[in-house]
């Protein structure tokens, strides 16, 4: 089975209560649609969690956030071939998967592109108090680059699209932070995101990022909740 769900931020007691409910299996894949918290302090207390998730019976297949390092820019990790695209592995913890960015992935016979990343409306509150922001939170010119390569050469028709936020038509404007000034929120990803899906023939667009369950047109945003990831439909294209 596949099951997918938001944001994490390195609290997974509803994913254990999920595993203990559901009985899951090492077989068994759950996406996580960035934000994961996973790899934030790059320090012990990281491993530390490492080894809780490691013992999961369950597979973590974890997009980039906005609030967590990129793996690639840690020291153990090694890139990796898995259901079609690149990912990166740590080989201590092999059920902990992190997707590339602008790879296509085929999950329950769908094809699924991740695009990753988002901007920190929280950036200056976390750097005013010296707490962890990325740079490299939102996806850069060569990652936007790989995403419209890949979909050029799909003829830009993929079945499922997995990323952190949204575009931004589809932006959950009544769940903003009272008090942050939005004219100050750089929101280019998501106007990024516009064009591509203005261009995309797809069935489902799933992200995370706002902290809330919603369905709009064929786009969910999903943040607590666990459901199973649905597959590919016959003569979809």
């Amino acid at each position: 089975m596949i099951y997918i769900t938001g944001d994490t931020h390195s609290d997974f007691t509803r994913v254990i209560e999920f595993c203990h409910h559901r009985r899951t299996t090492p077989d068994d894949i759950l996406i996580i649609l960035g934000d994961a918290g996973i790899n934030y302090y790059a320090n012990e207390r990281d491993r530390h969690l490492k080894k809780q998730l490691s013992a999961l019976p369950i597979t973590l297949f974890c997009l980039h956030g906005n609030h967590e390092r990129r793996p690639q820019t840690l020291p153990d990790y090694r890139e990796a071939e898995w259901h079609g695209g690149k990912v990166f592995i740590e080989d201590e913890f092999p059920n902990l998967i992190f997707a590339r960015d602008g790879e296509i992935f085929t999950l329950g016979g769908a094809s699924c592109i991740v695009i990753g990343g988002a901007y920190s409306v929280d950036k200056y509150f976390r750097l005013h108090y010296g707490w962890h922001w990325f740079d490299d939170e939102q996806p850069d010119a060569a990652i936007k680059a790989r995403v419209e390569a890949q979909l050029a050469r799909l003829n830009h028709q993929v079945e499922v699209v997995l990323s952190h936020t949204c575009p931004l038509k589809y932006v959950p404007v009544e769940v903003f932070i009272p008090g942050i000034d939005q004219s100050r929120v750089d929101k280019s990803t998501e106007q990024w995101l516009d064009t591509i899906e203005d261009r995309l023939t797809y069935r489902k667009w799933y992200c995370a990022h706002f902290h809330t369950e919603k369905k709009i047109d064929k786009l969910q945003i999903l943040f607590r909740n666990i459901e199973e990831f649905t597959g590919a439909i016959p003569d979809f294209l």
